[in-house]
């Protein structure tokens, strides 16, 4: 085969045989437009610029018009449609610009009308094309002026948003019915409605490059550790991606560099959880557009623990107890059953041994395959209940279980006792009041019953060192992911497995908050005299 030689032309060609641009060429372009970022002077190429730039995109809205009553000045506003508040704009800018009387002299003074004819509460000086292009894409007006090389930005954010409503997946009996949202300024307003104290700062910063997402980090100065403090910032200005939808993208990038299948980041939708953390001296990060709210150092035994402990009467830990408890069995009864009835039969009490063996005659798969097959087909109907509609989701969960179960057992695949075990696991895993704990413990599950199936309850002894040791080595903003336990910690004791009364605990958690430590001055009550 013979290649063609001479000067290769371009497949394709516009206009006077000119070829496409490479995306080198097209890259260049691109940085070349970025690199003017200061404003005209001129009104006209400002607006022609930023529609360039914009692609003349239909739902951002350029309105000129001439300010005072000389008309001698050209002006123009520049909004999202859907994102910023028409009448705000109409009333509060465009109105005391076109018709106030103080602009009946020229030359106008920029400062003049800053001042005094525009009654916005936030009017920002305006400069570059950058803060042009994120002011009026975040729901901003912003206001060019022809002659100047530079505008205002006025805050007229309005957009359609959820109101505050009680959580769905973190409920409680007693305690506040009202949850986060996806609109940042009304989360920071539910934890300042909590926490009134002018010592909780709020600092804002933007990551994305695209998205440019609002970020809020709030904390109590004095009550925080400035270390843990200065961490999170440095660890959020090293994040250099395009978008960020959601919390669970920073808490990714910003936790802590080990493989784990814990969370080291705590998260939740309640405002009175987010106050009590910040209260102990953790750090809150609030992100724009989600109703999941960072919490940070998290803790291991703070994913046991709900608001609702701290609302009712102490009961010395017996309801936290309980969870704890949850936790093993959601972790350990299949690989248990596995490793007792393949291994450690003697284990078992005689006529409990015969009843097991009798329900298992005739069943052609060992216990680990059986389990096996049990705890994916309730993962399976874990998702689709999750997935479907909620109408109907919880009906296919508790019908497919219920006649999945018993088709199982009379057709001779599975027995009743494995049925009951993969039953108090599920019920067991429920429990556990942080969704993002579950998970893990759900994936642990399954590497046990492995270990179970090949070595008996010495593979899960050894599996549970393994997790411990795992769990001991973990750090959260470095701070010891198993503390209080380990290291061994008395005095926050009374607020790990256990909950004293509120009166007992006075101090805050001692590796969390290093500075202010006293929380409650108020002395133990003495008894009534007889």
């Amino acid at each position: 085969m013979k290649f063609l030689k001479g000067k290769k032309k371009p497949l394709f060609s516009i206009n006077n045989n000119q070829p496409i641009p490479s995306s080198k060429d097209l890259l260049k372009q691109v940085k070349d437009r970025n690199q003017q970022t200061q404003l005209y002077s001129s009104l006209q190429k400002n607006l022609e610029e930023f529609k360039k730039a914009i692609g003349n995109s239909t739902d951002v809205t350029i309105r000129p018009f001439r300010i005072g009553h000389a008309r001698s000045m050209k002006a123009a506003v520049i909004f999202t449609d859907g994102l910023a508040n028409e009448t705000f704009i109409n009333d509060f800018i465009m109105e005391p610009l076109m018709n106030d009387d103080q602009l009946k002299t020229t030359p106008y003074n920029l400062t003049e009308i800053k001042e005094q004819i525009l009654t916005m509460a936030n009017v920002e000086d305006l400069c570059d094309f950058d803060k042009l292009y994120t002011s009026v894409l975040s729901g901003d007006t912003v206001i060019l002026f022809d002659g100047f090389n530079q505008g205002f930005v006025t805050d007229t954010k309005s957009w359609e948003s959820r109101n505050v409503a009680e959580p769905q997946t973190q409920t409680v009996i007693r305690g506040p019915h009202e949850g986060f949202t996806e609109t940042l300024r009304t989360n920071t307003a539910l934890i300042r409605r909590k926490i009134r104290d002018q010592n909780l700062w709020l600092e804002s910063r933007q990551i994305g490059t695209r998205t440019k997402t609002d970020i809020a980090i709030m904390y109590i100065k004095g009550v925080a550790n400035d270390k843990v403090v200065e961490e999170i910032h440095r660890r959020l200005d090293q994040i250099n991606i395009d978008g960020i939808l959601e919390s669970g993208y920073i808490e990714e990038l910003i936790q802590d560099k080990t493989f784990t299948p814990f969370p080291t980041i705590f998260n939740s939708e309640r405002p009175d959880t987010i106050a009590g953390g910040l209260l102990e001296g953790r750090v809150a990060i609030i992100v724009d557009g989600s109703p999941n709210v960072l919490l940070v150092p998290a803790l291991f035994v703070q994913f046991l623990q709900t608001a609702e402990d701290y609302y009712h009467r102490t009961d010395f830990g017996l309801i936290r107890l309980l969870r704890y408890i949850a936790l093993f069995i959601s972790l350990l009864a299949p690989s248990l059953y596995i490793a007792i009835t393949t291994f450690h039969q003697e284990m078992l009490q005689t006529s409990l041994l015969i009843s097991i063996a009798a329900q298992r005659e005739g069943i052609p798969f060992p216990a680990f395959i059986e389990a096996l097959m049990m705890e994916t087909t309730f993962e399976i109907l874990r998702e689709a209940g999750i997935r479907m509609p909620r109408a109907i989701g919880p009906a296919i969960s508790i019908v497919g279980a219920l006649v999945l179960g018993e088709s199982a057992v009379a057709a001779g695949l599975v027995s009743p006792a494995m049925v009951i075990v993969v039953s108090i696991t599920a019920i067991s895993g429920f429990i556990l009041p942080s969704f993002s704990m579950g998970i893990p413990i759900r994936i642990l599950r399954f590497g046990l019953m492995a270990l179970a199936a090949s070595f008996g309850l010495f593979g899960i002894i050894v599996g549970l060192i393994a997790i411990v040791l795992h769990l001991c080595s973990l750090r959260s903003f470095g701070v010891p992911y198993m503390s209080p336990v380990a290291p061994m910690n008395l005095s926050d004791q009374k607020d790990t497995i256990l909950r004293f009364p509120l009166w007992a605990m006075r101090s805050r958690p001692r590796l969390i908050s290093q500075l202010d430590t006293v929380r409650e001055q108020t002395p133990k009550p003495e008894p009534p005299k007889k």
